[in-house]
């Protein structure tokens, strides 16, 4: 089977992360995309380092357009493979009619400029969408189009004035960002969501639409319980460090090493727990006996648990208790996170050969396979050459082959 997105044009005017990450998603089910960047300076994440990727390219033979000849930054590999680069500067007339004319061509358009901001190169959605009524339009912001498209949209402050700092950290103790860009993650996952609704919605009605994506919007969503706690309950939740609100024990523990992760979803789950440690009597005891007896007795139950939790390793711990159906896993770093995936056969990595890094896989498996072999992220400006004579060749003229070396400028 081909893959599902094969012969569709994504016009990629995204840059930094949700915008790619989705463009990047699309690639991955064979959509074509064109990232288009600004000439010379490209995307800003390619100078986004430490750590930069020195893939031996020779100074001079390309142009990796990055601070001091570094090579391409791993942050700008994380979300561009499978693309061809094209540089075009908006403000410059020729190239603003190339932009015009790859947006009358394409199927999806992405951007995440300011609101307003493509009005004057008439790339918004109602100059594209005059061209091209089948376009599916995505247009990611931090804060919407209304009163909040003046708000610059990072990530970082999203996550202060969105909430999510506020239940982040250990209780009594500062506001703490997730330890990724988590925001922007989400809000590239909710367009790619929502570009595929509308392509799907195109085949039966033939006209594209504008899709709106916002930061704020995004994380409000992916609050999922906590929101829903202040909404039907008016709880406004604090912060408290690794524990859940709702379930205990579900946090981490102290062990004769370390700190184990303890997931304990049911009261079930708690006996086998009790059992396990050899304290058959916390299942039975009044205070720990369901779950809400537990989150109430919070306290007594973790003095109760790593004392007994103290005789042996984290690590031995989570072989003991999973081997008994109780929830439980050792802290990994990333290397170590890597190590399970491959243990477990979920082949976590793609390699892309000797001019870029390996990077982590599509995270869908289909029965049958619906992914294309990712190549590597491109140079700055490298389909230049190939892209600009078939935009200005006729519209039905077939997408030129995807150069593998292609010319960087």
């Amino acid at each position: 089977m081909s893959a599902p997105l094969a012969g569709l044009l994504v016009a990629d005017f995204s840059r930094v992360l949700a915008g790619p990450l989705a463009t990047m998603t699309l690639a991955d089910l064979g959509a074509d995309v064109i990232k288009v960047e600004r000439p010379g300076v490209g995307d800003d994440t390619r100078a986004w380092g430490p750590p930069w990727a020195d893939h031996g390219w020779v100074e001079g033979e390309v142009d990796v357009a990055e601070p001091g000849g570094q090579g391409l930054s791993t942050y700008y590999e994380s979300v561009n493979r499978s693309k061809r680069s094209l540089t075009l500067d908006l403000a410059d007339p020729q190239d603003r009619r190339a932009a015009v004319e790859l947006a009358s061509r394409a199927d999806v358009f992405v951007e995440n400029f300011r609101p307003g901001a493509l009005c004057r190169h008439e790339l918004d959605y109602e100059s594209v969408a005059a061209l091209n009524p089948r376009i599916v339009y995505a247009s990611i912001t931090g804060f919407g189009s209304g009163a909040g498209a003046a708000l610059p949209g990072y990530d970082f402050v999203v996550q202060a004035v969105g909430g999510l700092m506020s239940i982040t950290g250990e209780a009594g103790g500062e506001p703490t960002k997730a330890g990724v860009a988590l925001v922007d993650v989400l809000t590239g996952k909710d367009a790619t969501i929502g570009i595929l609704a509308a392509l799907a919605a195109r085949e039966r009605s033939g006209r594209g639409c504008h899709v709106e994506i916002d930061l704020l919007s995004s994380l409000l969503a992916a609050l999922v319980n906590q929101a829903s706690g202040y909404l039907g309950a008016g709880v406004v939740p604090r912060r408290m460090g690794n524990q859940h609100p709702s379930i205990a024990p579900y946090e981490t523990l102290r062990c004769a090493d370390g700190v184990l992760a303890l997931a304990c979803g049911n009261d079930g789950q708690f006996g086998r727990l009790a059992a396990e440690l050899g304290h058959h009597q916390l299942a039975t005891d009044p205070r720990f006996a369901r779950n809400a007896d537990r989150v109430r007795h919070r306290d007594a139950l973790i003095d109760a648990l790593e004392a007994a939790l103290a005789t042996d390793t984290a690590a031995n711990w989570q072989t003991r208790l999973t081997a008994v159906g109780v929830p439980a896993g050792t802290v990994n770093d990333l290397a170590a996170a890597f190590a399970l995936a491959e243990d477990l056969g979920l082949a976590p990595i793609v390699d892309l050969g000797d001019t870029a890094s390996a990077q982590v896989r599509h995270p869908v498996i289909y029965s049958e396979p619906m992914t294309r072999t990712p190549a590597p992220p491109p140079l700055l400006g490298q389909d230049a050459p190939s892209l600009r004579a078939w935009l200005s060749g006729p519209p039905q003229a077939p997408l030129p082959a995807r150069d593998p070396h292609g010319t960087a400028n």
